[in-house]
């Protein structure tokens, strides 16, 4: 099963930055709207951020709206995530996915072909 692959994250002290990176190495997603979600410990997983098909429309949780930016390049089948700021409460896995139904760019049941995730941990 086609799968994305994310990356980038790290160990940080918070104030710090992390860009992480979603690739798609299989196929491509140039089409569709992507999406970036996090999951803590004991949590469900939540929205991040949310980007259009062309990059033209953007959608942010208000957690993270003025430190985080989400990016995508469909010339390298690629989304980033820039992360400036980090809070200890940024601290999860954080997954990348493919918006393949709905309306709602805020529910992960709306996602598919998520990958394993990249752990971001932010210390104080």
């Amino acid at each position: 099963q086609v799968q994305l692959v994310e990356s980038g994250g790290g160990l940080v002290q918070a104030g710090g930055s992390l860009r992480l990176s979603c690739a798609a190495p299989e196929r491509s997603f140039s089409s569709y709207a992507m999406g970036w979600f996090r999951q803590a410990p004991g949590k469900e997983r939540a929205f991040v951020a949310g980007i259009s098909w062309n990059g033209g429309r953007t959608s942010y949780a208000d957690s993270v709206k003025g430190r985080f930016t989400i990016s995508r390049d469909n010339t390298k089948n690629a989304m980033y995530l820039q992360m400036n700021n980090l809070k200890p409460e940024d601290t999860a896995v954080y997954y990348c996915g493919v918006k393949m139904r709905g309306s709602d760019w805020d529910r992960a049941t709306n996602y598919d072909y998520w990958g394993q995730g990249t752990q971001v941990t932010v210390s104080s």
